[in-house]
């Protein structure tokens, strides 16, 4: 059953699957960066299976002029001992209906070009690739 991680015990089970795509996070600057960007609307949904979190997906809505509103995916990861279970599938579906539920318009998603398991995973339930994201570290420029 997928719920929303609404306190720190919750974010803090979490922290094991979502390391393994934000591998640059410690449990204390994970629980910390969320509660921080809880001001911005980003929520933790996390699916459990046997008192063991499986897939965990941090979202945001938002709104634009060019997408009107939309629900937005910072990160979308199952847990790497439990992939091929359908378990990703459940999580998008959720997400997919939560924007739904809440006067979304359009469901986005960014992915990091190495990630092509993640991308064919996408495709195969009907999202397209739509734009390319530029990005640039200010750290690297004068």
């Amino acid at each position: 059953m997928i719920k929303i991680a609404d306190h720190g015990d919750k974010l803090a089970e979490c922290f094991p699957v979502m390391v393994q795509l934000r591998p640059h996070l410690t449990p204390e600057t994970f629980i910390e960066k969320v509660l921080m960007q809880t001001v911005q609307n980003y929520r933790i949904a996390y699916n459990k299976v046997n008192d063991k979190v499986v897939a965990v997906s941090g979202f945001r809505f938002a709104r634009s002029l060019a997408w009107g509103e939309y629900l937005y995916v910072d990160d979308l990861i199952t847990d790497e001992h439990e992939r091929s279970k359908g378990y990703g599938k459940q999580m998008l579906s959720w997400l997919i209906n939560h924007a739904k539920e809440n006067g979304c318009q359009q469901l986005h998603l960014d992915s990091g070009i190495q990630r092509k398991h993640a991308h064919r995973f996408y495709e195969r339930e009907g999202m397209t690739l739509a734009s390319h994201h530029y990005s640039l570290d200010l750290s690297l420029t004068t």
